[in-house]
């Protein structure tokens, strides 16, 4: 008896670590991003998961590219905020997902974020996934190297990105998810009124405006903490090297107390905003599979919740078919876990909508 428990018990085993994939982590150096003016390190990271039968066979597997969002990492995203590795283990083995292959580009940057945008200064991250990414994980690992069969995601700054980089590369990626996409558009704790812009007049240096938002961390000053994530738009929305100190020009400067608004800069950020995007990207929308956003009903970042409900009505409005939801939680707190959002809803959406061979 106690040998046949025994050897039930290694048979569970060998099981159990059949169905375990595993996360690997590379880097290399992004043609996108070399020779940038804004001192960016070109050599980039990816956290990517293979499936569990990835190193024993010869199959190809649909990949589904993972944005992380302001001030994360690729490994951040994948192994210490979100368990990637234990949730899609578990969706595999139980059949919620066929076999993937997930990959999660580092896109942080001096000011901790790069909002997934071409820039003339601190280099082209738009290309740099678009691109670089798609053509490294082809070359370097068994992908099937069709739109067919890659999926593009993202949470907050990377929703933003993967509804950015949806639009620009609808032949590269064929569906879309964003969770709590981020500066969408203006509204609420995201408007020229914001008072980072005036913070970032006063310090008007790269170095003071890091050390400010690293320090925000414990005051809790948001001022400090819009300070960064303005300068880090700036230098890809509206670049300009000939601004020695941040290599950018603003929508808004401040003349001792006085905000000064300027029309130029904030139709330049307009034009990078995902929901002004949408008049013209309408062909390559309707190219995609499957497009879906959602958004916690009790976001702390006001504009969230208001401006992913305006997006999904302006694609309503020119009948393009998507999906989206507002659930009852906040920015990130229903994302993680076996009842979270990606388990139960991300995961089986690129099962559903991306083509397995």
């Amino acid at each position: 008896m106690r040998k046949i428990l025994i050897g039930l018990l290694l048979l569970c085993y060998s099981i159990t670590s059949i169905a375990q994939g595993k996360l690997v982590r590379h880097e290399f150096t992004a043609a996108s991003l070399q020779n940038n003016k804004g001192g960016e390190d070109p050599l980039r990271q990816l956290t990517v998961y293979l499936p569990a039968d990835y190193e024993k066979g010869t199959q190809r597997y649909p990949v589904i590219y993972v944005l992380h969002g302001y001030g994360g990492t690729d490994s951040v995203m994948m192994s210490v905020w979100i368990n990637f590795k234990k949730l899609l283990d578990e969706a595999i083995k139980t059949g919620k997902m066929r076999p993937m292959i997930v990959v999660a580009p580092n896109s942080n940057s001096k000011l901790q974020g790069s909002f997934y945008t071409n820039s003339s200064v601190t280099g082209n991250w738009a290309d740099y996934i678009g691109k670089d990414v798609v053509e490294y994980m082809d070359k370097n690992f068994r992908t099937i190297p069709d739109r067919k069969s890659r999926g593009l995601c993202g949470h907050s700054m990377g929703g933003n990105g993967a509804l950015k980089l949806g639009m620009l590369f609808a032949d590269t990626f064929s569906a879309v998810y964003a969770l709590s996409p981020a500066v969408l558009n203006w509204y609420g704790d995201f408007t020229l009124r914001s008072g980072g812009f005036k913070r970032i007049s006063k310090l008007n240096n790269i170095e003071a405006i890091v050390k400010a938002l690293n320090e925000s961390d414990k005051t809790g000053d948001f001022d400090a903490f819009f300070a960064a994530v303005l300068t880090a738009m700036a230098r890809v929305y509206s670049p300009n090297a000939a601004n020695k100190e941040l290599l950018a020009d603003f929508p808004v400067t401040y003349v001792k107390d006085s905000a000064v608004y300027d029309p130029k800069v904030i139709a330049q950020w307009e034009a990078q905003f995902p929901f002004y995007m949408i008049d013209d990207y309408l062909p390559q929308l309707r190219s995609l599979t499957a497009l879906k956003l959602d958004w916690g009903r009790n976001e702390e970042f006001s504009h969230i919740p208001y401006t992913s409900l305006q997006f999904s009505k302006k694609l309503e409005g020119y009948r393009i078919k998507h999906f989206a939801e507002e659930y009852i939680g906040d920015h990130g707190n229903m994302l993680d876990g076996f009842d979270g959002r990606i388990f139960n809803e991300l995961l089986p959406f690129f099962d559903k909508y991306l083509y397995v061979k």
